[in-house]
């Protein structure tokens, strides 16, 4: 650093006074101190009316304070550190035009292209990254992502049981004493209710085995309850006439339900000789149930 001191003007937002400890702030005794010294400490005739006129031209080693750091502007800058780089060369170039009557102007374009070399590095990854996102955005209007379903619920129940009514003309609820799958829709108690955990439109799709132990013709009525509630114009009739007239059916019916909602499938006979059938497992077929039960959600897409 040269002997001579460059005498800055201290910004008006600098108080005078450190609100701190009282005393006169850094950058004012600084500035009053160098003005003292080049005055001459008293020792020679330059005055401040002097100074004010004009003051001394600084020399080229008055210029050692500007430093820029080259290896970090060859760097990749972040957005953040580019920035604050700029705004610093900023202010050294308003700085020397205030200090000097007539600007360096070689010094001024050095300063000035390095800025621009910044900004030109900032909007590069800029640009970069809006093509990429661009083409991000085309890819998927081209071929959009597949629909997925939440929350899938389901469950799989059997019965491995004959089950017969012991009232003719009463109702009589069918129970299941086997879980195959279950996720979200499970057994409750009685194994007769099926309960769900998520809100949503249920399909539940039976199959079922009849039998008749003796002559005759009997009558078989198949309906669904929830919530404990018949379901209005949800039965179907079966006729099934001899003995051993085995007879195997099925159906299935929509439910709008809410979490904890339970339904069952009850059934009623005329004649206690008809019963839900079931076989064990003899070669060359596997058991027999007496009835298989299906439970899904994500009825119509997404749920």
């Amino acid at each position: 650093m040269a002997t001579s001191q460059l005498t800055n003007i201290t910004p008006p937002r600098v108080p005078f006074l450190d609100p701190r400890n009282g005393l006169i702030s850094r950058e004012w005794y600084r500035f009053l101190l160098n003005l003292f010294v080049l005055t001459g400490g008293g020792q020679n005739t330059t005055t401040l009316t002097d100074l004010q006129v004009g003051p001394p031209m600084p020399t080229q080693e008055d210029f050692v304070e500007i430093t820029v750091d080259i290896e970090s502007l060859e760097k990749q800058p972040t957005q953040e550190s580019a920035l604050e780089q700029i705004a610093e060369l900023q202010k050294q170039i308003e700085a020397l035009e205030a200090q000097i009557e007539c600007p360096c102007i070689e010094l001024t374009t050095v300063l000035q292209a390095q800025i621009e070399a910044l900004e030109a590095q900032i909007a590069s990854p800029c640009t970069e990254l809006a093509a990429e996102l661009q083409a991000q955005i085309e890819g998927l209007q081209l071929a959009p992502p597949p629909r997925e379903f939440d929350r899938s619920r389901y469950g799989s129940f059997y019965d491995t049981t004959t089950q017969t009514a012991t009232t003719i003309n009463t109702a009589k609820a069918v129970t299941f004493n086997t879980t195959d799958l279950s996720r979200g829709v499970y057994l409750g108690s009685p194994t007769s209710r099926v309960y769900v955990d998520t809100p949503g439109v249920y399909n539940f799709d039976t199959s079922f085995q009849l039998d008749k132990t003796a002559g005759g013709v009997g009558l078989f009525y198949l309906w669904f309850r929830l919530n404990g509630v018949d379901v209005p114009n949800s039965a179907s009739q079966i006729r099934i006439q001899g003995n051993n007239a085995e007879i195997f059916s099925s159906l299935n019916y929509f439910f709008d339900l809410n979490a904890g909602d339970y339904v069952e499938i009850m059934y009623s006979v005329d004649d206690l000789s008809v019963e839900l059938l079931a076989e064990p497992a003899a070669a060359p077929h596997p058991g027999v149930p007496s009835i298989i039960l299906t439970v899904s959600n994500n009825i119509g897409g997404i749920q």
